[in-house]
């Protein structure tokens, strides 16, 4: 089976070296894979039975739900199983953790931040609507509702989480978490010891920013 790593158009807005360094690593601890930078709403052009290593909760869907014979696995499935991988360690850090929508329905995903966070010594607390039953940062209502609605929407579900740091593994959540007045700690960010930075965040904005590389790609 053949495999590509997709770090998704949001991680390659938001941190291109951080994907590069993934990639790195896959490529010293798995075999040698290629970058894929098609955006996940395109045609990926991939050979059938192609499985895809992706950071993005909407690829890990995208690539699963639309396309035949492509397989997905997350990032975080593979980190959470390395015997390599140098995790830094939080000691006993206490944060919460917000699960992204698109992968609601993937348990295996929701096991492996645990197991991430477990690794990095990172003490969690459950939300109390959190894994299968997570609700929406906010961001997916951008589109159906006014933006200043959409905000009303991304603070309601940072008023649930019960610790001021909210680890995210999806880039809209750190916008979604920061309007909602929390600190997000994304994954990737964590695993190499990095802070979170906020960037774009205001809907319109980083809607637009995203729509264009997209687009691009």
């Amino acid at each position: 089976m053949n495999q590509v790593y997709a770090p998704g158009c949001a991680l390659m807005i938001y941190k291109p070296k951080l994907a590069k360094k993934m990639l790195k690593f896959l490529n010293e601890n798995l075999n040698v894979m290629p970058e894929h930078l098609i955006c996940c709403k395109h045609e990926p052009n991939l050979e059938s039975h192609t499985k895809v290593i992706n950071t993005c909760a909407g690829c890990d869907r995208r690539y699963r739900e639309l396309y035949e014979g492509i397989s997905t696995i997350s990032l975080w499935e593979i980190i959470a199983d390395s015997k390599t991988f140098p995790f830094p360690n939080y000691k006993g850090m206490e944060m919460t953790i917000h699960d992204a929508c698109p992968t609601r329905t993937e348990e295996r995903v929701h096991f492996a931040i645990r197991r991430l966070l477990e690794k990095m010594n990172i003490k969690w607390i459950e939300p109390k609507n959190t894994g299968t039953k997570a609700i929406c940062c906010g961001d997916s209502f951008y589109g159906v509702l006014p933006v200043e609605q959409v905000k009303e929407q991304m603070k309601k579900r940072g008023d649930e989480m019960p610790c001021n740091d909210v680890v995210v593994y999806c880039v809209s959540c750190i916008k979604s978490m920061h309007i909602g007045g929390k600190k997000p700690r994304y994954i990737i960010d964590l695993l190499f010891g990095e802070d979170t930075e906020i960037g774009t965040f205001e809907p319109d904005l980083w809607h637009d920013e995203l729509q264009r590389f997209i687009d691009a790609h």
